[in-house]
């Protein structure tokens, strides 16, 4: 994971004057393809609104089987940050984004998503505990409006960073809950009809993508932003 920070200010700039529902605002980073640096973007964006938010930023990684995010600022992958503090209850009070089929009557298991602020920063890291399932148990995704609403009462800026397609429909299943969609692509890797393919999947699915960011870090260059 690469921070990169100093070069997504154009999509900064971009992302604020998006209007927002209502309260904070959510934005969904989502590549076509594996290994197109979406996590890089999703978190470097978070950090940016951490420091820019008057209230709590959220990062929230759709992968929950494996935790990528929570697992890189544990390790301190990203120079010159925090690490995550103690387990704070993420369930908000409301319906769950998730559910675990054969457990609905089982408090315990509605509180499975827990979130962690970054050491010094007004930033959560969300992370999935995956430990208190038992062999052959399955997480399903679910929308919950009212998870997304009581979020969006909580924060200023709610960064979601989506599986990539090719592996995961996750992120489609909460395009419709976010204020905008950024397509990570990588530069000569990603074709014209992979990315295409992309935006017509999010906005079928209710979506609205707000343009896409082309990384270009494993060519030596800076990522820049396209409409």
């Amino acid at each position: 994971m690469l921070d990169l920070r100093q070069d997504l200010s154009g999509l900064w700039q971009a992302a604020a004057r998006v209007p927002p529902r209502s309260g904070g605002r959510v934005l969904m980073f989502m590549a076509a393809r594996e290994g197109e640096g979406t996590s890089s973007m999703a978190a470097s964006f978070a950090l940016m609104a951490s420091a820019r938010a008057a209230r709590m930023t959220w990062l929230i990684d759709l992968d929950l089987r494996a935790n990528p995010l929570y697992t890189a600022f544990a390790k301190g992958i990203l120079k010159d940050t925090g690490r995550p503090g103690h387990a704070l209850d993420a369930s908000l009070g409301t319906e769950q984004i998730y559910s675990v089929p054969g457990t609905e009557a089982v408090p315990a298991m509605q509180k499975l998503l827990t979130a962690h602020q970054i050491d010094g920063q007004r930033l959560l890291v969300t992370r999935f505990r995956n430990e208190r399932l038992a062999p052959g148990q399955r997480v399903r995704l679910q929308p919950a409006p009212g998870w997304w609403g009581a979020l969006r009462r909580s924060c200023d800026w709610a960064i979601l960073d989506a599986p990539a397609l090719a592996r995961s429909a996750a992120g489609l299943t909460f395009a419709p809950m976010t204020d905008g969609v950024v397509l990570v692509v990588e530069a000569g890797a990603t074709g014209a009809g992979d990315v295409e393919d992309l935006r017509a999947a999010v906005e079928g699915a209710g979506g609205t993508v707000i343009g896409a960011v082309m990384n270009q870090m494993k060519s030596g260059h800076r990522p820049r932003q396209t409409g």
